[in-house]
């Protein structure tokens, strides 16, 4: 079954969709526009290959589970990069086990550095509860129930 994603939040909807069953908005038929690509994460070796396949390149936050985000990735810019359940954020994790502003990920040449604000739920990175700590290649980050893979190659 193909899916088309909304151009708004993100949502994996239907194809035969014309608005997104999530937020409502109108879904675009083409498919040319997409910005995020989806794919299946078999294994580590595999997700490398996957990744240069697609043309991502590190450094990049790749969702590995949760809320059917599994696959995209979100690429920080030079500075700080907001991550959240509200639609302003950079980086949208649409669950209300996310704070509205739950983290930033702050880069600095080739160091990134993620903060927690003040969430409910903590920020973790590889199983340990955060308040600000420098990534690491590989490093696994949990925000609510998503889980992602922090790569810088």
């Amino acid at each position: 079954m193909s899916h088309t994603y909304c151009p708004e939040c993100g949502f994996q909807n239907p194809e035969a969709s014309n608005y997104c069953s999530r937020c409502g908005a109108l879904l675009a038929t083409e498919t040319g526009s997409e910005t995020t690509m989806s794919f299946d994460v078999e294994g580590e070796n595999e997700e490398v290959d996957l990744l240069a396949a697609l043309g991502i390149k590190g450094p990049a936050l790749v969702v590995r589970s949760g809320g059917g985000m599994a696959g995209q990735s979100f690429q920080p810019d030079e500075g700080r990069t907001l991550i959240g359940r509200s639609p302003e954020c950079d980086v949208f994790l649409d669950d209300v086990t996310v704070s509205r502003r739950h983290a930033e990920l702050l880069r600095e040449g080739e160091t990134f550095t993620i903060r927690d604000l003040g969430s409910l739920n903590g920020t973790y990175v590889n199983r340990k509860r955060i308040e600000s700590v420098v990534l690491e290649d590989d490093d696994e980050v949990q925000i609510g129930k998503y889980r992602l893979t922090f790569l810088q190659r």
